[in-house]
């Protein structure tokens, strides 16, 4: 079977389920190792990067929805097993350290374009609240065709003054971004910038359109719900401890269920993940520096 064909085919079943496409795994158990445990414990990476620059393929273990169903029922009818933890913990450092693999690449791309990290996040928030300025002024100006065809006149007026003052902030905004790229140095990359996000390069030329569609893109947004479930790790992380709780081992140690040292990664999928100890000996520390994300 050439590689597109078998990309459909396990596509189809993540959608469809082995039963539908007749697999021979079809009386899978939720434990079993041929099952996706991201998919299980949250959201599968493979899944959300698909005809993106960061597309993994179809995920190679399964997406069956009858075992997801099975596993959240025994979950909450036994909570306190174990090997609900163990699932958790690995899904865990399998979203820490994709998307700290993220960072790697932004930290890189800042470093390649010789600017600041601050100076590349300033930018990068004045383009994004240019580009969102530029989408509210293009509703109200629809708004106001829709109120005037109605004879709502007054509403009109308002909404037509809501837009002059939204112009005179982006104006505001992209003076602003104008002397930012003015003064950030000689570098012959100067117009571009690395979203802090997903790690793309991003052109203060760009019209807000085309930021528009890159903060609204399917990568960006990939990563954003990637970084949200860290933050959200943490604070039930943090919960735990302050009820006495026991909030297990950190990943790479025996009992965590994550990939030890040196081990194979214990995932959903065919991706190489760092697993190694002292990578995850800074993953609660990681999570503070995710946390802006939210």
């Amino acid at each position: 079977m050439g590689r597109l064909a078998e990309m459909q085919r396990k596509l189809l079943e993540q959608m469809m389920g082995p039963e539908a496409m007749g697999v021979s795994n079809a009386n899978l158990h939720w434990s079993d190792e041929k099952v996706c445990r991201n998919f299980l414990c949250g959201t599968c990476p493979h899944t959300l990067f698909t005809n993106t620059k960061m597309d993994l393929g179809a995920c190679p273990k399964s997406h069956t929805e009858r075992l997801k169903t099975e596993f959240l029922a025994a979950r909450e009818a036994n909570p306190n097993d174990p090997i609900f933890a163990r699932f958790q913990a690995e899904y865990e450092a399998n979203i820490f350290a994709f998307v700290d693999e993220c960072d790697r690449r932004i930290r890189a791309a800042h470093r390649r374009l010789e600017k600041t990290p601050e100076e590349n996040a300033k930018t990068t928030n004045l383009m994004r609240e240019i580009a969102e300025i530029e989408l509210a002024i293009q509703g109200g100006t629809e708004k106001i065709e829709t109120l005037g065809e109605q004879g709502k006149v007054e509403e009109s007026m308002r909404e037509m003054a809501a837009i002059e003052a939204l112009k005179s902030e982006k104006a505001d905004k992209e003076r602003e971004l104008q002397q930012l790229t003015d003064t950030s140095g000689a570098s012959g990359h100067q117009k571009l910038r690395v979203c802090d996000v997903c790690g793309a390069y991003l052109s203060v030329l760009d019209s807000d359109r085309r930021l528009a569609d890159h903060f609204g893109g399917k990568m960006h947004l990939g990563y954003h719900e990637l970084r949200n479930m860290l933050v959200k790790f943490k604070e039930e992380r943090e919960k735990r401890k302050a009820a006495g709780q026991p909030v297990g081992p950190p990943p790479g140690q025996p009992g965590s269920g994550a990939p030890a040292a040196g081990g194979p990664p214990g995932r959903g999928g065919d991706r190489d993940y760092r697993s190694s100890r002292d990578d995850y000996r800074e993953r609660d520390r990681g999570y503070d520096r995710h946390s802006r994300y939210e």
